[in-house]
Formats: structure tokens, sequence, C-alpha cells
């Protein structure tokens, strides 16, 4: 009985607490139900504002606050990307400010040691003949100016003085002293004639390479000289020697290469992109591994005017002062060449984004966020790159875990390709 009891006090109580419920959700106060109706109606009330002819009336548009125009630049606002200033510790963000900094950039190449072509001299005769005796018989040796070569013989050049000397002779006895009352205009006439005549074949043993000294012997001896001495016209070395014992030699025949190397060429190659900071008279400093400690430096005198196809460079050369004899040629060197850029407004390369069709750069707004922007780039040097456009003087730039910025930039829309 009692079992019975406790059942249907427990079926009553269930039936209270349900009728409960459901007047409260039903009630004024509003339930879930009561909720939805209410959207329901929401929802159907713009048919109430229908028109006449089942038309619907458009609600009115409702400008931002501040008008159109601050509605418009509010949509204009660059985009941002939010680190914490906890997470800019935790990836390593440091900011630099962009600032306009007196910019030397360093070229460094490589570059070799030739002869200086203006002291290259070349030995050849202008006569034929045969090379009797050959005082310079090997390659490498150095000479003096003035210095004999070799002696050559020539029956061209033996009948030239022996015609000098009959001139010569003739000259002479047509300006001896004669009386007043012998004189006459003939004799004034011949005696011009033989001094130009003796003027013209010594000019013509000039031509031929006989010095002054050989001609004075010649005219003090009254003999011509059987063979002629071939003379160094530089102080230098032999390069080439060409000229063998006993071999014919034929007017502008080549016999001995000589030069001089008290001044040599660098000679380097500068490529495509740098020949515009390049310019005569800039100082570089010039190193060889040979003479380890020791700097030459030099100033450029030339650039050439040509570009080689193949490797994409162009030649400039430096003259060096060689008295000591410690530079050969062929030898390798190692330019740099500084070159001032003047003061530019610049940023470190590392703050530099490259997206493939444009340069970017993360300005730094304060708070932890940071703001994509491109710019313009120029010349970069000592790690820094110059700001053409897109950033002034003043701000500050992300310049370390950039690209971790850019990442997240990208991951959230920020910024596109």
């Amino acid at each position: 009985m009692n079992k019975k009891n406790s059942m249907i006090t427990m079926v009553i109580l269930f039936l209270f607490i349900a009728g409960v419920l459901f007047v409260g959700l039903s009630g004024k106060g509003g339930g879930v139900f009561r909720k939805k109706a209410q959207e329901s109606a929401g929802q159907a009330a713009p048919s109430e504002h229908q028109g006449h002819g089942g038309s619907p009336v458009l609600p009115q548009t409702v400008p931002p606050p501040g008008g159109i125009e601050s509605g418009a630049a509010s949509q204009e606002e660059p985009q941002t990307v939010e680190i914490p200033e906890a997470g800019q510790r935790f990836i390593g963000v440091k900011t630099t400010v962009a600032a306009v900094k007196a910019l030397t950039r360093t070229i460094r190449t490589v570059g070799r040691v030739e002869y200086d072509e203006k002291r290259i001299a070349t030995v050849n005769t202008k006569i034929e003949g045969w090379i009797e005796t050959i005082r310079v018989n090997y390659t490498g040796r150095y000479v003096k100016r003035g210095e004999v070569l070799a002696e050559i013989y020539s029956p061209e050049l033996v009948a030239s003085q022996q015609e000098y000397l009959n001139i010569l002779k003739w000259s002479r006895q047509g300006a001896a002293p004669a009386g007043a009352e012998e004189s006459s205009a003939m004799n004034r006439m011949l005696a011009q004639d033989a001094e130009a005549m003796r003027q013209a074949a010594r000019q013509r043993l000039r031509f031929l390479d006989i010095s002054e000294a050989q001609i004075r012997k010649i005219e003090e001896t009254g003999s011509p000289l059987r063979t002629l001495a071939v003379f160094s016209p530089v102080s230098g070395y032999v390069v080439q020697k060409l000229a063998v014992q006993g071999m014919k030699v034929q007017p502008g025949e080549r016999l001995f290469d000589l030069v001089d190397t008290s001044t040599l060429w660098v000679v380097s190659d500068i490529y495509e992109h740098e020949l515009a900071l390049v310019k005569t008279g800039q100082k570089a400093e010039i190193t060889l591994d040979s003479l380890p400690g020791k700097v030459f430096v030099a100033s450029i005198d030339y650039v050439s005017p040509l570009l080689a196809g193949e490797t994409r460079t162009a030649k400039i050369r430096f003259t060096l002062d060689n008295q000591a004899g410690d530079l050969k040629p062929q030898m390798f060197a190692k330019v740099a060449l500084k070159v001032d850029l003047s003061r530019r407004l610049v940023v470190p390369e590392d703050a530099l984004i490259n997206t493939g069709t444009r340069q970017l750069v993360y300005v730094d707004k304060g708070d932890g966020y940071f703001e994509p922007r491109e710019v313009g780039v120029g010349v970069k040097a000592e790690g820094m790159a110059e700001i053409l456009s897109g950033l002034q003087a003043g701000e500050k730039v992300a310049s370390a875990a950039t690209f971790l910025i850019d990442s997240e930039a990208r991951l959230k829309g920020v910024v596109k390709q």
C-alpha cells in the first residue's frame, strides 16, 4: 500500500512540474518558442510596408557617421597585421628607423698585371742586309737605352755612305777660299749646290738610322762603316727576340721586342650592372698575394667603351709605379673600388621582402600592428638598401623576422601576391 501511494505521489509531482514548465515557456515573458515566433513576425514585418500593387518599400540607407566621404576613407585605410609584443619577442622581431645616411659601396673584383703598352718598343731595320753580330742573344735580358743589340752588314748602306763621302769631298773643294779676282758667280753657285747635296746625303744616312756620332766618324775617317749598329730605343727587358746570327733581314722586319717595366698596368673586369658607378679618377686599393701587407693606391685612368658579350663585363685600367720591380706581368691582383653614393634614404636589406613582382617593407604602426607597404628600391651597399619611394625618413620598419611577419600577413589575407 505504501509503495502504491508513493508511486501515485511521484506521478502527481511529475505532472505538476510539467505544467509549470509549459506555462513558463509559453507565457508573456517570452520563452524559446515565443522568441522564435517573434523572429518569424520580424521576418514577415516588411510585408506590412508593401505599397499598393505588392511592390516592397525599401528601407532608407543611413549614411555612416561623418558623412559619405569619411565612410570611403575608412574603407581605404591600409590593412595591418597584429603581432602582440610577447609574440614579437618570441620570434625575434626588431625594428629600424628609416634614415638619410651617407652611403659608400665597395666594388670588389680581380685584376691582372700587364705591360704598359705605351712603354713597349719594337726594333726593326730599314735596310736589306745580314746580321753579322748579335749582342743580345736571349729573351728576358735587361738592356739600357742606346745599347747595341746587333750589327748588320748592308751593301746598300755602304753605297750610301760612299756617296756621302764623295759629295762631302766635292763640297769642301768648292768651298775652298779663292782670290777676289778669281771669284765668280759660277763658283758660288757650284758651292751652294754642293752644300745642298751634302745636306741631302747626310739626311739620307739619318733616315737609315745612322746616328750623328757614326756620321761624324765617317767624316773624320773618310771611309764608310761596314756594319750598321742597331741600338735599343728604350731601357727595359727583351720580351721577344727574332734576330738570329747570320740571318738575312728585309726592310721593316722585326728583330726585337722590348718593354720598360718601370710602370705597369692592372686591368680589371667590371660587371655590366656596376658600370654606372665607375668613372675615371676614382681611387682603388690593389693588393697581391705575392706581396702580403703591401697596398697600392691608384686611380682609374681608363674605362673601356666596349662590353664583352660572353662575360657581360667591361675593362678598367690602373697604372702602378714599379720602380722597385716588385710587380711582374701576369700577376693576379685584388681590387677594392670604393664608390661614394652621397646621402640617401636607406633601410637594412633584411627589411625588404621580395615577392617577385614588388618589394615590401612592414612599417611599425605601434601597439603591435605592422602595415605592409610597397617601396621602390635603388642601389644596395654595406647591407643597406636605398628607398626611392613609399617610405619617409623617421618611419620604423621591421628589420628582423620580417619573413615571419610576412607569412602571418599572407595567412590572414592582408597581403596578396
